[in-house]
């Protein structure tokens, strides 16, 4: 890609936008260097790398912090004898921490399969030792720890021992020598590495010892009395001792760093990357942007597109820009500052955007060619150094880059050959356009030319579009029609900006001797074109909005009928549970579950529908079935062929049901996978799990409420119950063990896993 299309299209200004997001020099570095891809593949790469990063940032919240810069160290590394500092160490430590931490982040989405991300954090062998030695070594605030090496440690603890015992000798030297109103401060304290007293300078001479050094003012020396001179020079001894011992782990720290070199450097470039690509999921979000597909040769097509730099913090009008399947060039026609240029560069920096895999400010669904090369004529390019005329500088530019242009090519022209005489200058352009079309290239032109706009509409590959202004104000309203051209409106344009009257009367009256004026009909056109788009809009919003009724509508009848259904289903067990209480009889309990049978066949339209495959000559006595209406399933007892009904017992209940209500079960009797139908057609999750808390409750109201759940389990079609007794003395857990026993709905139980509750849960499940 041309360097000079980068900078005609303002790409290097959305590059410096981008390089804002960013949180490190390098990683600004990085934004700014960002060049469009050389091939589709690698487009697509970077356009999926960066869909993935939007997702973890926004699942996972990962924010990337500061870390400094480290290619003075890798340099400084490549120095045979070369010992890095401990600044130089503790920025390593840095970066290693933010890259271990971005690891530990992106680890938590392992299953989410984003390839690319993985291999950018995880691609390069982690130095582990590395990071250990720095980490062991240096403290938070970057210094050295005692703990580095033992001789480190006995230095410094000797140090410390020191301190003490200059400050105890202290002490008992002033009091011995009643020396308190001659100390500035109460406190020793340390100059040239040596410990020293405060003394006021007029009492310097009453004191034998060294004075090292004034304060500013001279009202203060810092005096050394004899006493400890020896123990100073122990203390210079010392301090030697302690910078070899630090200077030998800072040796070590380094020769781990060179052994682990490549890994180090891989931390670091992941780093970098990293920060890069979070900068494109914040430019993402400051104008609600997204990557947008990238195909091999489709037609162009972005919908709802703004002008990336203009899409900044502002309220921008969005457009459609779109070819039709066949077509290869676009025609924009119409008034000045009606938005022509706009559309152009909108196109043109999207496409560069898109194939460097940055968000483009367009809707889901927009797509794009992949265009290897782009080339832009644009803006008055005249060279008064050069001699050269803004017409001299397109044919010459058009010279230039023309071998070039192929099937891979979008071409840009900005009023291409309004430099010259119109006429020829017109010709200049269709020529252009139509070689352009027989090369199979992509182009997109703004003119102002009448024979180009004909031109647009009489081509066969070509598409013509206007931008469209008010009827009435004549003001641009910045969107675009398609398949019409437009009026230049520039004497409106003119009165707008304040042109003297009298040059705009005379202007008009050349216009009507020329009978060149087409300005009514384009007008007439114009205005259609505004009172289709609003209608269109219109259409559009209407459409919206019943869609969006239409959605509510659908979930509140969904609720309502599943509520119907649960209500009539629990009415059917409670008629099931008077009959097990001898309350009614079996012929009055058939009669009732008919009638709430026939009820749900009447809220759902149609009668139950059996499980496919179940003829009456398969249900056989000892034979496994479905109960469709309890979504349940149990054993036929026995049959009887005159009624075509068979007695089953559903979870200890033997009831006759007739043969259109049974179907097959699944491979699991209740317990199966797979989804089951409901009496009304719900499909309910056969894994749905409930949760009952029995904690604090004494053992009866425990057993009481513990089934009423079992029954509303049931009810529900949930595989099964999760019981939540606590562990305690045991004893409510014995009590729910033992009912669980003689309940028959109960396939089995057990005590949970230890992860999830351990003996303080049981987990149920249901027939």
């Amino acid at each position: 890609m041309e360097s000079r299309t980068l900078q005609v299209l303002e790409f290097p200004k959305i590059l410096g936008v981008l390089a804002d997001f960013s949180v490190s020099e390098p990683g600004a570095r990085a934004c700014l260097s960002l060049r469009p891809a050389d091939t589709l593949d690698q487009a697509r790469q970077r356009c999926a790398l960066t869909n993935q990063a939007h997702a973890w940032v926004g699942e996972t919240g990962y924010s990337l912090k500061p870390f400094p810069e480290l290619d003075g160290l890798f340099s400084y590394l490549d120095r045979p004898n070369g010992v890095v500092d401990q600044d130089g160490l503790f920025a390593l430590k840095t970066v290693l921490s933010e890259a271990d931490k971005a690891r530990n982040a992106l680890n938590q989405c392992e299953e989410r399969g984003w390839d690319g991300l993985f291999e950018l954090v995880f691609g390069k062998n982690w130095p582990q030792r590395t990071m250990s030695g720095i980490g062991r070594c240096l403290d938070p605030e970057g210094r050295i720890r005692d703990e580095s090496s033992p001789d480190l440690l006995a230095v410094r603890q000797e140090i410390r021992s020191i301190h003490q015992r200059c400050t105890k000798r202290v002490k008992e030297f002033v009091l011995r020598e009643d020396l308190g109103n001659a100390l500035q401060d109460e406190f020793m304290t340390i100059s040239s590495d040596r410990y020293v007293l405060p003394l006021k300078s007029n009492f310097k001479g009453r004191i034998k010892g060294i004075i090292h050094d004034y304060s500013q003012t001279g009202e203060t020396c810092y005096f050394e009395p004899m006493f400890l001179v020896e123990t100073n020079n122990r203390l210079q001894e010392l301090k030697r001792e302690e910078r070899e011992e630090e200077y030998k782990v800072l040796t070590y720290l380094t020769e781990l760093v060179r052994q682990e070199r490549e890994g180090v450097q891989g931390a670091y470039d992941c780093l970098v990357a990293l920060d890069a690509l979070c900068a494109r999921v914040k430019l993402a979000l400051e104008f609600d942007g997204r990557t947008i597909t990238i195909s091999d040769n489709d037609a162009p097509s972005l919908k709802n597109a703004r002008h990336p730099l203009l899409a900044l913090g502002n309220d921008v009008v969005p457009f459609d820009i779109e070819l039709r399947e066949g077509q290869q060039a676009l025609i924009i026609s119409g008034g000045n500052a009606g938005g022509k240029t706009v559309c152009l560069k909108t196109l043109g920096l999207i496409s560069l955007m898109a194939f460097s895999g940055l968000p483009v400010p367009a809707e889901e669904g927009s797509s794009l060619p992949f265009w290897p090369e782009i080339f832009v004529v644009m803006g008055d390019e005249q060279s008064l150094e050069e001699n050269v005329s803004t017409f001299t500088a397109q044919i010459q530019y058009l010279r230039r880059v023309w071998p070039n242009v192929n099937n891979d090519t979008l071409f840009i022209l900005d009023e291409f050959g309004a430099g010259t005489d119109p006429t020829q200058g017109a010709a200049l352009a269709q020529g252009v356009v139509d070689s352009l079309v027989e090369r199979g290239a992509i182009s997109v032109v703004a003119t102002h030319f009448p024979a180009l706009k004909a031109y647009a509409m009489a081509a066969e590959k070509v598409r013509a579009a206007s931008v469209l202004f008010d009827p009435a104000t004549k003001k641009p309203l910045y969107r675009l029609a398609y398949d019409q051209v437009g009026a230049s409106i520039a004497l409106d344009v003119a009165r707008e900006h304040g042109l003297p009257v009298e040059i705009l009367e005379r202007a008009e009256k050349y216009l009507l001797l020329d009978g060149s004026d087409t300005s009514s009909v384009l007008d007439r056109l114009n205005a259609l074109a505004v009172e289709r788009e609003s209608q269109l809009q219109e259409l559009a919003g209407e459409k919206a909005r019943m869609e969006r009724k239409r959605a509510s509508l659908e979930k509140r009848f969904e609720q309502e009928r599943k509520s119907v259904l649960n209500e009539i289903q629990g009415q059917a067990q409670a008629i099931v549970k008077q009959w097990q209480a001898d309350k009614i009889g079996r012929k009055e309990a058939r009669r009732k579950l008919a009638e709430k049978r026939d009820a749900v066949e009447t809220m759902t339209g149609k009668p139950q529908a059996r499980t496919e495959g179940l003829d009456w000559k398969d249900i056989v006595p000892g034979r496994k079935v479905a109960y469709l209406a309890w979504n349940k399933t149990g054993t036929v007892l026995e049959v009887n062929d005159r009624k075509k009904q068979a007695k089953v017992d559903v979870n200890g209940v033997a009831m006759w049901v007739k043969a259109e209500h049974l179907g097959l079960c699944g491979a699991k009797s209740g317990g199966s996978k797979s989804g089951r139908q409901s009496a009304g057609g719900v499909q309910h999750q056969p894994t749905v799990m409930l949760e009952l808390d029995l904690r604090g409750r004494r053992a009866d109201e425990a057993l009481s409420e513990l089934e009423r759940a079992l029954d509303n389990a049931i009810m529900r079609g949930a595989a099964g119950l999760e019981i939540v007794h606590g562990r305690g003395t045991g004893a409510l857990r014995r009590e729910v063990h033992e009912f669980l026993k003689h309940y028959p709905a109960v396939d089995r139980f057990e005590l949970a896993p230890e992860d999830r509750g351990g003996d303080g849960m049981t987990e149920v499940f249901l027939r």
